[in-house]
């Protein structure tokens, strides 16, 4: 179902028009194969990166496509609604160059960053570990000072595009105490960088979520971003992005349910009309559509405060709650509309349910974002 948008500029209009036509060519002809086989897409994201979809929110002169966040975050919505696993992918990597973006020197940031945002290099971010998930202060992986930079030494996990990746913004501990966390630009590839097992997920199969074990590598110290101690700020502060990125993903996602939904409900018929004729059905799929167009009139919000340079972490985590609980109940209902086709692999539905869940769970899971919500509130 085509979404009437209210774009900024013609130029907006032309760039959605290109992804819708690129995700309908590359994504959505090849999201069953590989998401059935749990197959890597060779050569998706050098296609992506070719049509400049990889580095749109950065500034021209960074190498970037210069656009708004809320056209950016347009984009998302339109990928997932044909492949949610490889969006996801798309708002990692634009997550993981946000450090080096933000924080990095001009000279780190004219060797490397026109590459990451011209999806020559793909990254992943490697913040969360075994123990610490969303409490990002108790990680414990440790870089060590040494005469050539620093030793890296710990485990990393739920690294999307783990051992595939080309560059991973790393978050590590150069001090004891919530201030002794830095950040780092790792290579992809470095003696001493192993990678576990793909994890045996519940949904987005085609790109691997792994583990990261550093055992003594060592990295230059030019790929220090920012200062020594200041790895949580930049963590804390990519994060408000990529929960944005998470919120059109999953608006995107709950899109996808809601179409394949109404056009089921439009050609199945019971007692001599169509289901959607039968008003118990069609107030389902009204619900649908409502929570489908608040969470991008949400995310839209953020983004245009973000846009504006205004203040947006707590109106990230509101989007990124309200988008991700709506797509979980969205691609149920779909599932409820499609009844025991819904719960087969004839229709994609099932397959929307259980990439749904995820969206509730990454980026800060959504208990997390009501905490931050609440701070926001008691804060005045």
């Amino acid at each position: 179902m085509a979404v009437d948008r209210l774009l900024p500029t013609q130029e907006a209009e032309d760039l959605l028009a290109l992804t819708r036509e690129i995700a309908d060519k590359e994504l959505a002809t090849r999201v069953e194969q590989h998401e059935r086989a749990e197959t890597y897409p060779d050569g998706l994201f050098a296609t992506l990166g070719e049509a400049g979809l990889l580095g749109l929110p950065y500034a021209e002169e960074l190498g970037g496509g210069g656009q708004p966040y809320e056209v950016y975050l347009q984009v998302l919505e339109e990928l997932a609604a044909r492949w949610a696993a490889v969006a996801v992918a798309v708002s990692v990597h634009g997550l993981s160059c946000f450090p080096l973006a933000t924080f990095g020197s001009p000279a780190q940031q004219e060797r490397w960053l026109p590459h990451m945002l011209a999806g020559e290099m793909i990254g992943g971010y490697s913040l969360s570990e075994p123990q610490a998930g969303s409490d990002a202060a108790a990680l414990a992986c440790r870089a060590e000072k040494v005469d050539n930079g620093y030793r890296i030494t710990g485990t990393k996990a739920w690294i999307t595009h783990g051992g595939k990746a080309d560059f991973y913004a790393l978050f590590a501990r150069t001090a004891d105490g919530p201030r002794g966390v830095s950040c780092f630009l790792a290579p992809g590839a470095a003696d001493g960088l192993s990678f576990g097992r793909p994890e045996e997920k519940m949904g987005l199969h085609a790109i691997p979520t792994t583990t990261a074990n550093w055992d003594g590598a060592v990295l230059d110290a030019e790929r220090l971003l920012g200062a020594e101690g200041q790895g949580l700020q930049i963590a804390f502060a990519a994060l408000d992005s990529g929960r944005l990125g998470i919120a059109a993903v999953a608006t995107g996602l709950a899109r996808a349910a809601l179409d394949t939904a109404v056009a089921y409900a439009n050609e199945r018929t019971t007692f001599g009309k169509k289901i959607i004729d039968h008003q118990g059905l069609g107030f389902l799929l009204a619900d649908m559509a409502a929570a489908v167009d608040s969470a991008r009139a949400t995310y839209l919000d953020a983004a245009r405060r973000r846009d504006a340079g205004r203040d947006y972490s707590r109106q990230a985590s509101v989007a990124k709650l309200v988008a991700t609980d709506a797509a979980m109940k969205v691609t149920t209902d779909a599932v409820q509309v499609l009844g025991g086709y819904g719960y087969t692999r004839d229709f994609p539905v099932e397959r929307y349910m259980r990439e749904a869940k995820i969206m509730q769970i990454f980026e800060g899971t959504n208990q997390i974002q009501r905490l931050v919500i609440a701070r926001s509130l008691a804060r005045g």
